[in-house]
């Protein structure tokens, strides 16, 4: 019979429930009320997936930019673990806005990839933390491991500006940037609504794949006990007593 799992802690539960509903109020306002783009038709959809994960993207690399930097001033494989789920999953959603990119420049640009600015720095900031997680592996040493990716992780943030900002310092075939622009293109009211829903699912989401990972590590390391122990009634035998 399999043990009885604990159940989810309270923040978890919240942010689940938080993400199932942003997800929910964006799917209905970017299909159903937000309207085609004029020029680019149905397929800028994709911009309510692909914009959040991008920015998610950003962000998870800045929190391996500033967990990196406390793990060499403390020293404590804490701070460690949260660059790690932050790097693993800055990984994943830059991989994911590169697919839906080039599903997005298919239609629009009529094929799927160009020598774009944009999508030369984005794969180079992809192969840069794919690199950051690898180095963890060289070597049996966790601490030396860990300096190294810390190492890594500083130094690889300086090309998030570089992706970001490639659309205004080059000429480029990528719109410019739709959230975090000098200067904003202006955006239908609905339009903006659903990719604001987009990005708070998005964060939320990524928040609770990043909390859950961290206590991962944490019991890889030994660091916590492991989270599905039951925690059932303890059996005490009594002195004399037959079992």
């Amino acid at each position: 019979m399999t043990p009885p799992r604990r159940r989810p802690r309270l923040p978890d539960r919240v942010l689940a429930v938080g993400a199932a509903l942003t997800s929910g109020a964006a799917l209905v306002v970017a299909l159903a009320i937000a309207p085609p783009d004029a020029m680019q038709g149905q397929a800028q959809r994709l911009m309510y997936v692909h914009v959040p994960a991008a920015w998610l993207a950003y962000a998870c690399f800045a929190l391996v930019l500033v967990a990196s930097v406390a793990y060499l001033l403390r020293r404590d494989l804490r701070w460690d673990r949260r660059a790690q789920a932050a790097g693993e999953l800055g990984v994943g959603m830059t991989a994911l806005a590169i697919v839906l990119g080039s599903l997005w420049g298919r239609p629009v640009w009529g094929t799927w990839w160009v020598w774009d600015p944009r999508l030369v720095t984005t794969v180079v900031l992809l192969l840069v933390y794919a690199g950051y997680l690898s180095v963890r592996g060289l070597g049996d040493d966790r601490d030396t491991g860990a300096r190294r990716a810390a190492a890594v992780g500083i130094l690889g943030f300086v090309n998030v500006p570089v992706v970001h900002f490639s659309v205004v310092w080059w000429r480029t075939l990528h719109q410019p940037a739709t959230v975090l622009s000098p200067d904003p293109a202006p955006m239908d009211a609905r339009m903006a609504l659903a990719l604001l829903l987009a990005v708070v699912a998005f964060s939320l989401a990524g928040w609770l794949v990043l909390r859950r990972r961290v206590r991962a590590l944490a019991e890889h390391d030994g660091a916590l006990p492991p989270q599905d122990l039951p925690a059932g009634p303890r059996i005490v035998v009594r002195a004399g007593a037959r079992p």
